[in-house]
């Protein structure tokens, strides 16, 4: 289950975020839109890292009915990625929203060998959802 916090204006369908989540876990998740500069703040508060960004993950400890934890997406991301490689906001809303979960689920394209990446291009394919997540985070 989702618990959405929306806090732009930004019109989101969650239907295909749910049946994704739906599909790796039984856990409830928080996630939250939000704006460029709230972003920014919390990657700086979290991360040390002064400037905005797409999509955050932030695992909650792993305890019986507890949330599997928070992922935050910018809406300027969703609107300008979405723009940019010409498909819906509900689209790039998707695919933020996958690499955030398995962020939760620890992965980690960081420190892997490929692994998440894999499950992005499996779970993109699934879903139906366009190629440009993997296309734009190769190399």
């Amino acid at each position: 289950m989702i618990e959405l916090d929306n806090r732009t204006s930004l019109q989101i369908d969650i239907d295909t975020v749910e049946k994704i989540a739906d599909s790796l876990t039984k856990k409830e998740i928080e996630l939250i839109i939000t704006n460029s500069q709230e972003m920014r703040e919390i990657n700086k508060t979290h991360r040390n890292i002064n400037k905005d960004t797409d999509v955050l993950s932030f695992p909650y400890e792993d305890m019986p009915m507890c949330p599997l934890g928070s992922i935050v997406i910018s809406s300027f991301y969703i609107e300008e990625k979405a723009k940019e490689l010409g498909h819906s906001q509900n689209d790039e809303f998707a695919l933020l929203f996958i690499h955030g979960l398995l962020h939760l689920l620890g992965y980690d394209h960081e420190t892997d060998s490929g692994e998440m990446r894999e499950k992005e291009a499996e779970l993109i394919k699934k879903f139906n959802l366009p190629q440009s997540l993997i296309v734009r985070t190769e190399g």
